[in-house]
This record gives structure tokens, sequence and C-alpha cells, in this order.
């Protein structure tokens, strides 16, 4: 029986759940528990500048040249906590659970067990798709608003952390011609895109785009006419599943390099009760996998001994009981923080089917 009041206990209760696969989070924002997961609330943001110089020549003397380290920022940053909870009553613990048989003769004491291992998995769902959604703002605008809900619950406080220190976002790309357009050179852009990439030495590997994209990508002439030609493994049409949501639709050889499109229709519900896909119609972004780190500061709280605990993790359960009103919460806390590896590593095409 787990002790729902010992934290350790319920952080292994919790790591032991399957997690549920994440497309953008899993490809694009790995994270390495041994450096990634801090012991502080504050966590090192910093990501560096790929380089593309050439080995100098050393002197007639074989005197090594000095070459500088890569162009790298770091800081320190507080992530935001995301703190989901539910509120556990007698009532809950006294009838019968969503599965449960019917006649099942289950104490109280082991329902409310079960109800709070089921709600901490639950909870960390809401988590989950908390993260997808700052990837997909991540990938897209280069940056992430935050917004914190203040003491007055009817106002929020808004946190922007930009990953560039132009006026803009310097990782965006427009077009001349409308995707949808049949005869729209898609291939170019594509390759303009790669080249943003590439000329910094970073890959180009996957184009991540809502399901109207891959649609127009795969109706145009000039990608037709690719997948088509079967003389030359120039492309490939196969599209197979990749992930909940995503599938990659067929592989181009932009320019000598093999780009796979993969379609993302994945949806959630935001905070309006809006159902919203995680990569909005008419959106693109090309990247390569691993390209960003998804990292986690501790979590520090109030626990039953009344004192103040600090833990390392991507889910922090807390159990707080009330005897007066005879109820359980249960707060399942998380510090997340997702940023590029390297200087604008996502370019995105934000207003495809609008011409310049």
């Amino acid at each position: 029986m787990i002790d729902l009041y010992n934290t350790h206990q319920l952080i292994a209760a919790i790591q032991g759940i399957d997690p549920r696969p994440r497309f953008l989070t899993d490809r694009y924002f790995p994270t390495n528990d041994a450096t990634d997961i801090f012991a502080t609330e504050k966590v090192l943001v910093e990501h560096r500048k790929g380089q593309r110089g050439l080995a100098p020549f050393a002197g007639r003397d074989g005197a090594p040249v000095v070459i500088g380290r890569a162009g790298q920022e770091m800081r320190e940053y507080t992530p935001p906590t995301v703190a989901p909870s539910r509120v556990l009553t007698v009532d809950d613990v006294s009838k019968r659970g969503f599965g449960e048989a019917l006649m099942a003769n289950v104490s109280p004491e082991v329902r409310s067990t079960y109800l709070t291992v089921s709600d901490m998995d639950e909870l960390g769902g809401y988590i989950d798709r908390r993260e997808e959604a700052m990837a997909a703002e991540v990938m897209l605008t280069n940056g992430c608003v935050m917004k914190a809900v203040a003491d007055d619950l009817s106002v929020t406080v808004s946190d922007e952390l930009r990953f560039y220190t132009e006026a803009s976002n310097p990782a965006t790309m427009a077009f001349d011609m409308s995707w949808d357009d049949p005869k729209a050179p898609i291939l170019e852009y594509l390759g303009s895109m790669a080249r943003f990439l590439t000329s910094r030495g970073l890959p180009a590997k996957d184009l991540v785009c809502a399901p109207d994209v891959a649609d127009a990508i795969i109706n145009n002439e000039g990608v037709q006419k690719l997948l088509d030609n079967r003389r030359v493994a120039i492309g490939e049409a196969a599209p197979k599943l990749e992930a909940d949501g995503a599938a990659i639709m067929c592989q181009l050889n932009v320019h000598g390099r093999m780009i796979d499109v993969i379609s993302y229709d994945e949806t959630y519900t935001d905070d309006s009760g809006e159902v919203r896909q995680y990569i909005p119609a008419g959106k693109v972004v090309m990247t390569a996998p691993g390209a960003g780190r998804k990292l986690y500061g501790a979590v520090t709280q109030l626990e039953k001994d009344d004192e103040m605990h600090t833990y390392s993790g991507r889910r922090v359960p807390h159990v707080i009981s009330s005897l007066r009103t005879n109820k359980r919460e249960i707060v399942v806390t998380s510090r997340p923080l997702l940023l590029p590896v390297e200087v604008n590593p996502f370019v995105a095409g934000t207003a495809v089917f609008e011409a310049e």
C-alpha cells in the first residue's frame, strides 16, 4: 500500500505510470535526466551558435592556430509552475468507481489509494498537453508566452520568453505564392527553409505541418512530378504513422536533402474551452529531431511535517488533507521549460496560404 503522505513513494508511483507519447516533445525536445532536471528552482537557459568556419592553415613553423569556442549564451531562469489538482471527497470513495465491478467488495481505503494514483495519471496528462502546446509555440514563434493565474482568478499575468535578440523573430519565412496554388514552387520554398538551417551548420530533416499544408504539398504539380519519377530514388509517397496524430506523408529530395513531410493533426482544448490543433492550419516548420531540450526546475512544497521540502523531477505529487472538510486534494506540480539547443533551429512558415 502506498503511503499517500510520503512524496518519495508518490514520485515512484507516478514514474511507474506508462508515459503518454507526445510527438513534438518526444521528437524535438528530449530530456536528459542527468543534465536537464535541476535540483534548484532556477534552471540554466543556454544555447549556442553553430559554426561553419574552415580550419586555418598553420604557419611554416607548424605552430597551431587557436580557434575560439562557439558563441554561447547562458542565463538563469525560473520556469513557470504548472500544478493541476483534484479533490477527493468521502462520496468519491464510498461509491463504485468507473470500470469497477458492480458487486466488488472494495473498501473506501483501497478505493482512496486507487483514485489517488488514477488522478495523478490524469493530472499528468494535463501537464503533458501543456508541454506539447509549449513545444509547438517555441517551434513556431521562437519563444513562449506563459500566462499565470493571479490571486484574482479573472486576472492572468503573462511572462514572455524569447530566444532571439532581434526586434522580431528572424526564424520565419514568407513566400510570394500561396502554397495551395498547384504551380507554386514549393520545392524551392523548402530549399530556402533548409538552407536557412544548413548554412549555419544545423540539420534540416523534418517539415512538420498542419494537415491542410500537407495536402497542398502532396497536390503540388512539382512535388507530384518528383514523386512520379521512378527512374531515380528522389522521393517517396508512402504515408505511415509516426505517432498519435502524426504521419509521414512523403519524403522529398530537396536539393539533395531528404526531408520528411509530417502531417500533425493532434488537438487540445485551450483555456477558453476551444478545441485547437497544436500546429494550427496554414502553419509549417522545418527542423530536425533533438533540436530542442526540455528542462525541469525543482519543486518546493510545504508538507505534513510543517516543513518545506524540495524535490527534483518531471512530476512532483502532493497530497493535502483537510480534517475539517473531510476532503483530500492531490496536486501534481511540474516546472517545465522548453528551449532550442542552437540559435534558431526551427524555421517557420506561418502564412503559407497568404502570398507576400
